[in-house]
């Protein structure tokens, strides 16, 4: 095997420390760098902040630019925000260091989607510097688009996708309650929806255009939807309660178009507790074409799991990328990181 990939994990939230821990099983990735700014980890070993048990001699800071040396780091793994404009300074420093970059950040996943200038600068910038930078996660990045993608390979014609995944928000914490509208009144979640306060799901126009590119599909238009999903029982969080008659969650809807004509909708309900109102959790594709294909996935594809899992296992394809702006669908498939062949299919 070649020696292990140098990585820098900025970021050790639930997410970013998630990634760090499945990094120190895999032998083909070392940590030699950690940022993240609460005054409670720098300064510290990483291998307390992380709970692993002992030192890994790797000590978290709050001064990046003392870390990033493409000498000593091959690739930063970036874990701070959904947002790519919120994300690009810390971006343009990795990139401008000259060191790959992968992002869990939803909007990643294809910039151009929403910010075709950010998406310029980006793709300038890494070829300048030689490096490559690739947005993924569980969705968008995986379940509701490159699989879509991948499920149509053996497809003659693709009229029509339809996806939805369902899920539960309760593991989750105060924040995303927030954003989802969860606790509040119809009136009040319609508001937030209409002011920007409450989002629903990030990544829609992402996923949307990521399957349109990839299948020619040709979609010109997107529209979003958000609709509160409405509690008929008592439900409970550590973080929120919800009477009947208040908002259980989000369920946002992307639509593509192609002209008038409806090529891709997406789904995504999102709530606290499904299973007391009998709703069942789970992934599900429909693909109208020759031949049709029904895909379900029950329970869901875990998501905080997954999108550790796909980040962590596209650190070697990233690094063995040609330079610039990459998406999910421009690199080679994703697959875990179990032994010496997972690694040398960067060379």
């Amino acid at each position: 095997m070649n020696q292990p990939i140098r990585v820098l994990q900025w970021g050790l939230g639930a997410m970013g420390s998630g990634m760090a821990r499945l990094m120190l099983e895999k032998s083909g990735l070392q940590i030699v760098a950690a940022v993240d700014a609460r005054p409670d980890y720098v300064g510290r070993d990483l291998g307390e902040v992380l709970g692993v048990g002992k030192k890994l001699g790797v000590i978290v800071t709050d001064h990046p630019e003392t870390v990033l040396d493409s000498n000593k780091v091959d690739l930063t793994v970036i874990a701070t925000t959904s947002w790519t404009e919120r994300q690009m300074p810390d971006l343009r420093k990795i990139i401008t260091a000259g060191i790959n970059v992968i992002s869990i950040a939803e909007e990643m996943a294809d910039p151009a989607a929403q910010h075709p200038e950010l998406a310029k600068e980006l793709d300038g910038l890494a070829k300048q510097h030689g490096v490559s930078v690739l947005g993924t996660g569980v969705n968008p990045g995986y379940v509701l688009d490159l699989l879509v993608v991948a499920l149509t390979g053996g497809c003659h014609s693709v009229e029509r996708i339809e996806a939805s995944r369902v899920n539960d928000l309760s593991p989750y914490g105060p924040t995303v309650m927030e954003t989802q509208g969860v606790g509040t009144t119809p009136e009040v979640f319609r508001k937030g929806v209409a002011e920007g306060t409450i989002v629903g799901h990030v990544g829609f126009p992402e996923s949307i255009q990521l399957i349109s590119d990839a299948l020619g599909l040709g979609v010109d238009r997107i529209v979003q939807t958000r609709e509160p999903i409405i509690s008929k029982v008592y439900r409970e969080t550590p973080h929120v309660k919800v009477e009947p008659g208040m908002v259980a969650g989000c369920a946002h809807t992307g639509v593509g178009y192609r002209g008038d004509t409806e090529v891709i909708r997406l789904v995504h309900p999102q709530q606290i507790h499904p299973h007391l109102e009998n709703q069942d959790t789970g992934d599900y594709i429909n693909i109208y074409g020759v031949p049709e294909i029904h895909m379900a996935i029950k329970p869901e594809y875990a998501g905080g799991k997954a999108t550790i899992g796909i980040a962590v296992n596209m650190i070697p394809h990233v690094v063995a990328a040609t330079p610039g702006l990459k998406r999910m669908i421009d690199l080679p498939v994703p697959a875990a990181l179990m032994g010496e062949t997972a690694y040398s299919r960067r060379v």
